[in-house]
Formats: C-alpha cells, sequence, structure tokens
C-alpha cells in the first residue's frame, strides 16, 4: 500500500510540489531559450533571452533588480568562454537574484517566490507592429501602429500613386501602373 501524501510521510507533498514546480520552470526555461532563434535546441538560453525572461516575469522590477543585475548575474554564473548559460545555470542565476527582489524574505521563501514568478510563463509579443497579417505563435495580442492606417489610407496618396487605386482603396493592378494602349480601332 502507498503512502498518501500529508498522512505518515508529510514530505512526499512537498517533493511532489517541487517537482511539478521545476517541470514549469524547465518548460518556461525551454519556451524562453528558443525564443527568436530557429536554430536552438532548447538547452541553452542566451544573454538576450535571460533578459527578456527577468522582464516579461517581472523579476526585473526596476528597484530592487535593474536591467544591469540581470546581466551582472548573467555573466557571474555563465561559463567564462560561453555566451550561453544552461539549466542548472539558469537556476544558479535564480538563487542569486532571488534575495535581492524579494529582500524582507529568507532564501528559500525568496527562491520560491521568484520561481513562482517564473514557472508556466512564456515570451510576450504584445506591443510588436505587424504591418502583414500575422498569426502571433504565442496568440498574444499585437498592435495595429497608427501611423500604418495613416500611411495604407489610398484616399490620402497623391500624384501618379492616386490613380493606381480605385475609390474604394482597392488596387487597380497592371492597369493602375502602366498605360495600356486599348486596339478597338478608333
Amino acid at each position: 500500500m502507498l503512502p498518501v501524501p500529508g498522512d505518515v510521510y508529510p514530505d512526499i507533498q512537498i517533493l511532489m510540489a517541487d517537482t511539478a514546480e521545476m517541470d514549469e520552470i524547465l518548460t518556461a526555461f525551454r519556451r524562453f531559450s528558443v525564443h527568436g532563434d530557429t536554430k536552438a535546441s532548447g538547452k541553452e538560453l542566451n544573454g538576450k533571452n535571460w533578459a527578456k525572461l527577468c522582464k516579461d516575469c517581472k523579476i526585473n522590477d526596476g528597484k530592487n533588480v535593474s536591467g544591469t543585475d540581470v546581466d551582472i548575474v548573467f555573466s557571474k554564473v555563465k561559463q567564462k568562454t560561453s555566451r550561453v548559460i544552461t539549466y542548472e545555470e539558469f537556476q544558479m542565476a535564480l538563487q542569486e537574484l532571488a534575495p535581492k527582489r524579494f529582500k524582507g524574505q529568507s532564501k528559500e521563501e525568496a527562491l520560491e517566490s521568484i520561481f513562482k514568478l517564473v514557472e508556466g510563463r512564456e515570451p510576450s509579443n504584445a506591443g510588436v507592429t505587424c504591418f502583414t497579417p500575422c498569426v502571433s505563435v504565442y496568440r498574444q495580442k499585437v498592435v495595429k501602429a497608427p501611423a500604418l492606417d495613416r500611411l495604407t489610407d489610398a484616399s490620402r496618396y497623391t500624384g501618379s500613386h492616386k490613380e493606381r487605386f480605385d475609390g474604394s482603396g482597392r488596387g487597380k493592378g497592371r492597369e493602375g501602373r502602366e498605360e495600356l494602349v486599348e486596339n478597338t480601332g478608333y
């Protein structure tokens, strides 16, 4: 018969929660490590994506932890000749930042709090301007720039560009680009 968590062995529940929590952190690490790099394997995180992780997960709060602190910790935990960090180095980096981010808490509580900020997160694409109809990989809201509406409004075109569009704003195609000769005989 298997022991019931919290019954005879109260630490079993903590171990299971830690394992689930660590799986979520590993998932977040992999998501951020492949962000923006088609050749990434998901096993190493570069400095740019480390800074993005800290910003998106709100580890970098601007008061206790700044962007400079994030860069210094990255340089401290990585190998001397390397430009990336592994998952183990990533955990060490979080341990370095935890007491600085959560100053009033003990080291264990701070580490648990920083893990809660990271677990299950993925890179955000909010605020990205999209000029063509595109679908975001992470299903975030894509911002349509106000300048884009102004620049693509065909009713405001002048000169030769105005002749390329009909009254509704749709392009005329070849007819609008080239002078076509009608061979009707007149």
